[in-house]
C-alpha cells in the first residue's frame, strides 16, 4: 500500500475479520515514482508474496500492458464500474478492461485565504483563471503555491494546465511507443505561458523549483500564504497546528487555463489490483471487494482525507461532519470534470521526459513545448535517455 495516514490498514483490518482472513499490510515508499519502481521490480521477478497492491492511476496501464494483473470477473468489473464515478473507471481500465479496483479518487481544488481573497477584490463565487489569482497575490504581496518540483506532482500541474486549454499531451495512445505527443499544441503552449508567469512574478514562492505538496502546504499556512492548489486532505490540514489558517480557509473550482474555458482539475487517486503472481488470487479477489467497499472508502477517507472513488462513499456519516456539504459537492464536481494523465503504458518515459524539459519553472517559455515534445519522442524511440 502507498503511505497514507492508516486508512488502509484499518480497512483491512476490518475487511479481516469481516472475511475471516488475515490480509496484512506493508508499505511502500512516499513517492509515486519510486512506488513504481519497487512494485514493478517485484512483479518482474514473479514475486508470489504480493497479493494485492495499491497503484497510483498513472500507471495502471503499464502493469495491466506488461501482464502484471490478475484478470477479475466480468461480473466483478460491471459491479465496480457501476460504483464508481466514470473518472474513477476510466483510469482503472486498460483496453476495455476494469483491471484494477477503484479506492480513492482525488483531485484539486484551490485553495486561498478569504482575507487575502477580499484584500485583492476577487469574487471567488465565480471562476477564477491562473492570470487573475497570479496578479492578485503579486498585488497583495502573498504566494501562489503549486507542486513544480522535478517528480510526478509537476506533471499533475502541467497536465492540468494543457487540459484546462483544450489539449492532451500525448493522443494515439494505444500505438504504444508511436503515440502522437501533443503538448506543442496552442494548449501547451498557453500551459508554458502560465507557468512562466507564475515563475517570474511576485507571487513566486522561494521554493518554487523544489515545491512538493507537503511545501506547497507550508508555503500556504505562512505568513506569505495567499492561494494554493492541492489535493483534498487541506481541508483538515491546518486543525489542530494553525486554527487561524483554518479559519482563514476559503475553495473554489481549480483555476481555468484560459479565460472562458472551464478547468480540468487534476485527477489522482489510488486502485487496488490483484498480482498476477498470487498464490492466493481468489482470496485476493474477494478481498478486493470487501477493501473497495463504499464503506471501506468511507472509512479510508475519513482517516486520510483522500476522497471516495465512488459517489456512495460520499454517504459516509463521518465526512459529512468533518466537511461541508459545499465542499464535498465541490470535490465530487471536480471528479467529473477531472483531466487523469495521459492512459498509456509509456507514461513514465513521457512523463520524466516532460518534466525534464519542464523544470525548472523559471526556465519555461514560449520554445518549451517544442523542446519537450521533441525529447519524449527521442525517448520513447529510445534515441535519447532520461
Amino acid at each position: 500500500m502507498n503511505p497514507d495516514a492508516g486508512g488502509q490498514a484499518a480497512v483491512a483490518k476490518a475487511c479481516s475479520e469481516e472475511l475471516g482472513v488475515d490480509i496484512t499490510t506493508q508499505v511502500l515508499p512516499q513517492a509515486a515514482g519510486e512506488q513504481r519502481i519497487q512494485l514493478a521490480r517485484r512483479l518482474a521477478a514473479e514475486d508470489s508474496a504480493i497479493d494485492l497492491m495499491s497503484i497510483d492511476p498513472p500507471y495502471t496501464a503499464e502493469f495491466a500492458n506488461a501482464g502484471y494483473l490478475a484478470e477479475l470477473p466480468e461480473d466483478m468489473q460491471q459491479r465496480l464500474r457501476d460504483q464508481a464515478f466514470e473518472g474513477a473507471a476510466a483510469a482503472a481500465t486498460w483496453e476495455d478492461q476494469l483491471v484494477v479496483a477503484p479506492f480513492w479518487s482525488n483531485t484539486q481544488v484551490l485553495w486561498y485565504r478569504k482575507s487575502v481573497a477580499q484584500e485583492a477584490g476577487l469574487d471567488m463565487t465565480q471562476p477564477v483563471t491562473w492570470d487573475q489569482i497570479i496578479e492578485a497575490a503579486s498585488t497583495t504581496g502573498k504566494k501562489v503555491a503549486v507542486q513544480s518540483n522535478k517528480y510526478e506532482g509537476y506533471a499533475v500541474w502541467i497536465n492540468a494546465l494543457v487540459a484546462g486549454a483544450g489539449g492532451e499531451i500525448a493522443e494515439n495512445t494505444e500505438k504504444g511507443a508511436d503515440a502522437t505527443i501533443t503538448v506543442d499544441s496552442e494548449a501547451g503552449h498557453e500551459a508554458a505561458r502560465v507557468i512562466e508567469e507564475l515563475a517570474h512574478s511576485e507571487a513566486a514562492p522561494a521554493d518554487l523549483s523544489v515545491a512538493q505538496e507537503g511545501q506547497a502546504g507550508a508555503t500556504f499556512g505562512s505568513d506569505v500564504g495567499g492561494f494554493m492548489v492541492n489535493w483534498t486532505y487541506i481541508w483538515t490540514n491546518y486543525d489542530d497546528s494553525q486554527p487561524e489558517v483554518k479559519d482563514d480557509l476559503g475553495f473554489a473550482r481549480y483555476p481555468r487555463t484560459v479565460d472562458g474555458e472551464d478547468s480540468r482539475p487534476p485527477y489522482g487517486g489510488i486502485g487496488i489490483g490483484v498480482s498476477a503472481f498470487s498464490d492466493h488470487k481468489e482470496q485476493a479477489i474477494e478481498a478486493l471487494e470487501c477493501l473497495t467497499s463504499p464503506e471501506s472508502q468511507g472509512v479510508n477517507a475519513d482517516l486520510t482525507g483522500n476522497m471516495p472513488s465512488s459517489p456512495a462513499g460520499y454517504d459516509y456519516p463521518a465526512l459529512k461532519e468533518t466537511y461541508p456539504q459545499e465542499l464535498l459537492d465541490l470535490f465530487q464536481e471536480s471528479l467529473e470534470a477531472a483531466a487523469p494523465r495521459t492512459v498509456s503504458p509509456y507514461w513514465s518515459d513521457i512523463s520524466g521526459a516532460l518534466q525534464s524539459r519542464f523544470h525548472p519553472p523559471s526556465s519555461v517559455d514560449d520554445d518549451t513545448p517544442d523542446k519537450a515534445k521533441k525529447f519524449i519522442t527521442d525517448v520513447l524511440h529510445q534515441k535519447d535517455l532520461l
